[in-house]
């Protein structure tokens, strides 16, 4: 008897604190006003999965930067894939593995900002043929420092604050990378 009361208490417990679970998680939440969001922030809004942020007018550097790095960072992974099995060096695998890793994540950074400003990105090129370890390291220096300048440009100037905020990210990433692809170089020689 003692024990029915209990599993009573606790079922009207677990009752009462599923409806409130439901009562927030619908309607309450949706209640309160939008985040603040932009340069002076470190919260970002989301839109719903597939539709363009209101407002949402990106300058055509704005979205010449997010199509070049679009295919620059795709070409990156498929390069870096090549290297990874491919290459000679342990060096250079490593650094191919790194472009992999950062570039896909970069990548999916930039699918997720091109969705929200409803841009469409290209798809995956093919990377070609394996050359050698220095071709590839030599492509990679000179990649990354062309990368880095349109990167910086963009984190300058450009116009939507999103777009900026990747690319001063990205910008970072790539003088990493740059620095690493010539410390790799210099043992190739």
């Amino acid at each position: 008897m003692k024990i029915n009361r209990i599993t009573k208490r606790i079922a009207v417990a677990a009752l009462a604190v599923g409806a409130l679970v439901f009562a927030t998680s619908s309607s309450a939440l949706n209640a309160y006003p939008p985040l603040r969001t932009g340069a002076n922030s470190d919260v970002k809004a989301t839109p719903a999965p597939g539709k363009a942020k209101a407002g949402s007018k990106l300058s055509s550097a704005d979205k010449t930067f997010m199509m070049n790095a679009a295919k620059g960072g795709m070409m990156e992974v498929e390069m870096g894939k090549m290297a990874a099995q491919n290459g000679q060096s342990a060096d250079v695998k490593k650094f191919g593995n790194r472009m992999v890793t950062d570039h896909s994540k970069a990548n999916n950074e930039l699918m997720t900002l091109a969705k929200e400003d409803g841009v469409s990105l290209p798809g995956a090129k093919s990377a070609g043929k394996w050359k050698s370890d220095k071709d590839y390291m030599n492509d990679m220096v000179k990649d990354h420092e062309k990368d880095l300048a349109e990167f910086q440009k963009e984190a300058q100037n450009g116009t939507d604050p999103d777009v900026k905020a990747f690319a001063a990210k990205g910008a970072k990433m790539v003088s990493t990378h740059l620095k690493i692809a010539q410390e790799t170089q210099a043992k190739l020689k």
